[in-house]
């Protein structure tokens, strides 16, 4: 097979690609042919040692893959030999030919593309656990996503609608603003543009909202919490940004307001049934043309560097994926 190899924690650009023997499944596990991986932001963290989990050396990245099983292991049940699937496996995802616990595999319908499924796990698994386990989003209620262009955020603008909030997105440039509008944002704030506060406060009489998706943080989150609404739900999702805000505690007393962390990973791992909940609920959405997931582009193994890169420097939009 062939497989994307990081051999010291550093920059995106010093991974390669190299040939290793096919895997062989063990009891309870199963090997995937690679049709589709997809690159989120935490992989390049990894890749730079700069995650909470520091994989051994040398390891493949890559959390999250689609495509089909072309080898099942001793005791596995309800898989088999041909069958489309995608996977979340934290790390190995960047190659031909991944290896995975039967439980982290799901089966998927044949309408769904394999492209789009490579992206379903960890993006909108993170953006369904935050909105709806975390957040308490209600039909009605008015939802501020940051970087609502990035992966995580397009999936939460849409996850959003689709619970029935009013969904005000963050952008950065005209251009995201025009990929969120065209994914259901009912309004768009230029924050790089705009005084966030300001126009927060105009588009919600000065309510503010009451959830705020946040997987920026940096500086744009003081400001967003400031303008939160009473009772509001403040979701730490990520620091894409790149440095982590220092909220003063005062904010959320005065407020009456939560600031609620949210780890996607644990929950899929302490609640595996309330996680396939989540994500049958949204292949239902996707069937119904309600969730529309965006794959802006596509690169093959060599240029993964270059994928993560384009994450890193916020240049993508919706999500990316690789294409063994």
């Amino acid at each position: 097979m062939r497989a994307v190899i990081c051999q010291t924690f550093d920059q995106p650009e010093t991974l390669t690609v190299q040939t290793l023997p096919d895997p062989q499944p063990g009891p309870g596990e199963v090997v995937i042919a690679v049709e589709a991986a997809g690159v989120n932001y935490p992989d390049a963290l990894m890749v730079m040692g700069q995650y909470q989990v520091r994989p051994p050396l040398p390891f493949t990245p890559g959390a999250e893959a689609a495509g089909r099983i072309s080898a099942v292991g001793e005791g596995v049940t309800g898989l088999q030999v041909g069958q489309r699937v995608a996977a979340f496996t934290g790390t190995g995802a960047f190659a031909s030919h991944l290896k995975a616990d039967a439980r982290a595999v799901m089966p998927l319908p044949d309408a769904l593309p394999l492209d789009v499924a490579a992206t379903l796990p960890l993006a909108y698994g993170t953006s369904l656990h935050a909105l709806i386990q975390r957040g308490a989003l209600q039909p009605g209620e008015t939802l501020l996503v940051l970087g609502a262009a990035g992966g995580v955020g397009l999936a939460a603008v849409m996850i959003g609608k689709a619970l029935g909030a009013r969904v005000i997105a963050g952008v950065s440039t005209p251009e995201k603003g025009d990929v969120a509008r065209q994914h259901g944002a009912d309004e768009v704030i230029e924050y790089s543009t705009e005084d966030l506060r300001e126009r927060l406060k105009s588009l919600t009489g000065g309510q503010g909202p009451d959830v705020i998706f946040d997987p920026v943080g940096d500086r744009y989150a003081e400001a967003a919490f400031r303008s939160i609404a009473w009772g509001g739900r403040y979701l730490v999702i990520g620091f894409a940004g790149g440095e982590i805000p220092r909220l003063p505690l005062n904010l959320p007393l005065l407020k009456g307001a939560s600031i609620v962390g949210v780890f996607w990973g644990e929950f899929a791992r302490r609640d595996p049934q309330g996680n396939t909940r989540n994500l049958s609920r949204l292949a239902a959405w996707i069937a119904q043309g309600e969730v529309r997931p965006l794959v802006s582009e596509r690169y093959p193994l060599e240029r993964t560097g270059e994928a993560l890169r384009a994450l890193l420097d916020r240049r993508v939009t919706g999500k990316v994926v690789l294409t063994p």
